[in-house]
């Protein structure tokens, strides 16, 4: 029987911004048929942002959220992750407030503090539209992504009531050594869903030893009590989670990550990019595991048991 590979899809994030692609979903209606468009093309899970539909800057008012929740959920089976990273520079209580209201099945979890570097983005700025891109991108020169021990048990404790598990993400190999302190602590309880990301400037880079020193530290850290994910920023995107797929890991594609399908090439959607993915699966021998199987491995509450 093959081996059952998670596809995660990242609709949308707080990354870009709309004048770097014509695809970025922005407003609650792009969002939920992008949402739905990756889950039909074999996403398990959807990794979802909400943007202002007027300016398209990142937003974490939970009223956007429930404007494309019950849609997504209605239209589909994917497990629903909601984001707590929220958008750059946002505090604590923003950025864990829609999840707070929605309590989904899963939540993006931040496992450490780290400089948070996109400011080379703006070099792809030519016409922004709208006045605040540029400032956003360039303000991440200076700017630490704040993940404390405290902000983690706050975000774990009060989201966990409420039956929420998390995708853990690591930005760097400190981050799975704190991942394991909470472990340890008993604030956790596997099986622990870790996202390495690789590729942002600040953080560990995108380089085929670094995954392989990634998973040789969670190997030994978690034992069996973990489910590696790969995401790769920008154009290490495809190679990076396929090596993670042949390292018996999960794989984790969409617009947050990267915008584009191939060299010189946008990502007309979402949809596209889970369809690549799977064909590489595919041609690898590897099989995309259903919403339900991705329930099983994860061990989430189930979308009967959301507030959406």
């Amino acid at each position: 029987m093959a081996r059952k590979v998670i596809i995660s899809c990242a609709i949308t994030g707080s990354i870009h911004t709309p004048s770097m692609s014509p695809h970025l979903p922005v407003t609650p209606d792009q969002i939920a048929q992008a949402a739905i468009g990756a889950a039909e093309a074999g996403a398990a899970v959807v990794h979802l942002h909400a943007r202002d539909p007027q300016t398209g800057k990142p937003s974490q008012d939970p009223a956007l959220y429930m404007q494309f929740l019950p849609r997504i959920k209605a239209a589909c089976s994917a497990i629903i992750n909601i984001t707590t990273g929220g958008g750059l520079g946002m505090s604590i209580d923003d950025r864990i407030a829609p999840a707070l209201a929605a309590q989904p099945e899963l939540a993006s979890l931040n496992m450490g503090s780290f400089n948070f570097n996109i400011s080379g983005a703006a070099r792809a700025l030519k016409e922004p539209s709208q006045d605040w891109e540029k400032t956003y991108l360039a303000g991440t020169r200076d700017l630490i992504m704040s993940n404390t021990f405290t902000q983690i048990e706050s975000v774990v404790e009060r989201l966990g009531a409420t039956g929420t598990r998390f995708e853990f993400e690591c930005y760097d190999v400190g981050h799975l050594y704190n991942l394991a302190h909470f472990a340890d602590s008993g604030l956790i309880r596997p099986p622990f869903f870790v996202q390495c990301i690789f590729g942002i400037t600040g953080a560990i880079g995108a380089d085929p030893e670094n995954l392989m020193h990634m998973k040789a530290t969670a190997d030994r850290l978690f034992g069996r009590d973990y489910l590696l994910s790969v995401l790769g920023a920008g154009r290490a995107q495809f190679p990076l989670v396929t090596m993670g797929a042949i390292l018996g890991g999960n794989v984790r594609v969409g617009l947050e990550d990267n915008l584009y399908i191939g060299k010189g090439r946008l990502a007309t959607s979402n949809a596209e990019q889970v369809a690549k993915i799977r064909r590489i699966l595919d041609e690898l021998g590897l099989e995309a595991a259903t919403p339900d199987e991705a329930r099983a491995m994860l061990g989430t509450k189930g979308a009967d048991h959301v507030g959406f």
